[in-house]
């Protein structure tokens, strides 16, 4: 139908109260609830709905927007903007168990399930994903994999499918001992722990310490599956600016004021903004917490992952006082499918731990640590590390070649030294949240900035992975952000001729 007939004459009132795009919205809505518009009537572009209706294109923008997350209607990548199926799901004929009343209280925020997102993202058919942090399959070393297996299997014993101890399969905490302490850890096998993936370290990590109520102090921005954990454990998080020099007068002053349990830091190539703390900072942070005995959750998933000379010593091996706890997963090195992270601690708290692991899983799956052992034994991790390093910076030049290109001047980095991510600062007034919508009409994703914090922060940053696909994807997947971009560039220059407009945030 003609969407005009909607908007009579004097239907829009530009100096009401009531902003423009708020109006438009609820006439749409209106129209659409009582089926005037029905399901899959496809709506007019933003550009030309703006023109119809003599609004900005910002206007119809957040007009569009509003009614996107009220769900009434969906835009589908390289089609247009349609109306949904708004029809009422089928009842089944029987009483169902009314499960959501069963369930015990969750947190349920915006960003609750966006690491299941993420993931998913990456099979999202058309879409280049720039979002999730994963390894290029490409990449991963299968031929030693399936050599291995292979021999694994042609001699499996029913002793190798039985129950192992909960800390791990002992021959790989031997191996993996005796890596960490050539790096200059000091840590045995009975000190180490095998997990599944270091993000099951960090559930018990909350698990063993933390009660509601109990303060956390993290880095802002710092890695969303810390927040979302801890979050859900009903700790109160205090930020510490995780860029510049490392705030140790606002640390010492949380310190005490509020003695909290726990630091979390990722103080190599840290996850989203790459940030890696130099040795003079490490020392002096270590310094305060021995003084305080702050205990120091050290995340360390991409420190063998440089581009130039090797980053400093880990807290964990610097540790005075023995207060940091060290987390390690194999996932970042050569696949997420291994599930095969480490924790490092004093061996009373592996043993806490173990107690919490049991009641899991009892301990993480035989094969996968047999076959890691079998793969270290071999010695073949380093060389894959330096194909991996090799290739990865290949493409982060690539990347940040692409981005001064196709992105300036509304959009600039931080050139990573190491690890997965360009972390990107929005300018011109564009946020991130304008630029997720326009890039989901390119066919390019990535993640807000906002997902990184645990305040409000971040609302013109965002992350990007540059090592999940090949030079060719990846350029094209910049040219797409650089597309959505200047779009909302253009329109922001075209926009102060005209009444300005609240954004949705």
């Amino acid at each position: 139908m003609d969407i005009s007939k909607i908007f009579e004459h004097g239907s829009l009132i530009p100096k009401s109260a009531i902003p423009l795009y708020n109006q438009i919205a609820s006439a749409l809505a209106e129209n659409i609830k009582s089926s005037i518009l029905p399901a899959g009537t496809k709506l007019p572009p933003e550009r030309e709905l703006a023109a119809l209706l003599s609004v900005s294109r910002t206007t119809a923008i957040n007009a569009y927007r509003q009614l996107e997350e009220q769900g009434l209607i969906s835009t589908r990548v390289g089609s247009g903007t349609y109306v949904a199926d708004l029809a009422p799901p089928i009842q089944p004929s029987s009483p169902t168990v009314p499960w959501s009343q069963l369930f015990t209280p969750s947190l349920n925020t915006q960003s609750s399930s966006i690491l299941r997102e993420l993931i998913a993202s990456t099979s999202a058919e058309g879409i280049i994903p720039l979002a999730a942090g994963m390894p290029d399959p490409a990449l991963y070393p299968l031929i030693h994999f399936n050599r291995l297996f292979s021999q694994l299997s042609a001699h499996l014993n029913g002793a190798d499918l039985g129950h192992i101890p909960t800390e791990g399969y002992v021959p790989l905490r031997r191996i993996l001992a005796a890596r960490l302490t050539k790096k200059g850890y000091n840590v045995t096998p009975d000190n180490t722990m095998i997990v599944s993936g270091s993000q099951q370290g960090l559930y018990l990590i909350t698990k063993v310490f933390l009660e509601p109520g109990d303060y956390v102090i993290v880095e802002s921005p710092t890695y969303l599956g810390a927040i979302q954990m801890f979050s859900a454990a009903n700790a109160r998080l205090l930020s510490l600016p995780a860029s510049g020099r490392l705030p140790l007068d606002i640390l010492e002053d949380y310190l005490i004021r509020y003695r909290p349990k726990l630091l979390y830091i990722m103080p190599t190539f840290q996850n989203p903004n790459g940030r890696v703390i130099p040795i003079e900072e490490r020392h002096e942070l270590l310094k305060l917490a021995a003084k305080h005995r702050l205990v120091i959750v050290e995340d360390d998933p991409y420190g063998e992952l440089y581009y130039g000379e090797q980053p400093p010593l880990s807290l964990k091996a610097l540790d005075p006082y023995g207060g940091v706890i060290g987390l390690g997963t194999f996932s970042k090195m050569l696949f997420p499918g291994l599930r095969t992270g480490w924790v490092t601690a004093p061996e009373t708290v592996i043993n806490r731990f173990a107690l919490e692991k049991q009641y899991i899983d009892l301990h993480s799956s035989n094969l996968s640590q047999k076959l890691l052992y079998d793969y270290l034994t071999e010695d073949l991790l380093d060389d894959h590390l330096v194909s991996v390093r090799t290739e990865y910076k290949r493409r982060r030049d690539l990347v940040a070649s692409a981005l001064k290109r196709y992105c300036s001047p509304h959009l600039t980095f931080t050139l990573p030294t190491g690890g997965f991510y360009f972390w990107c600062t929005l300018n011109n007034g564009i946020l991130t949240r304008q630029l997720l919508h326009e890039a989901a009409k390119t066919g390019v994703s990535f993640v807000p900035g906002e997902a990184f914090y645990a305040d409000a922060s971040g609302a013109r940053e965002l992350r990007l992975c540059f090592v999940t696909h090949p030079e060719e994807k990846l350029l094209e997947g910049v040219k797409r952000l650089g597309k959505a971009l200047h779009v909302l560039g253009n329109n922001k220059i075209s926009s102060h001729t005209r009444p300005s407009v609240t954004p949705i945030i």
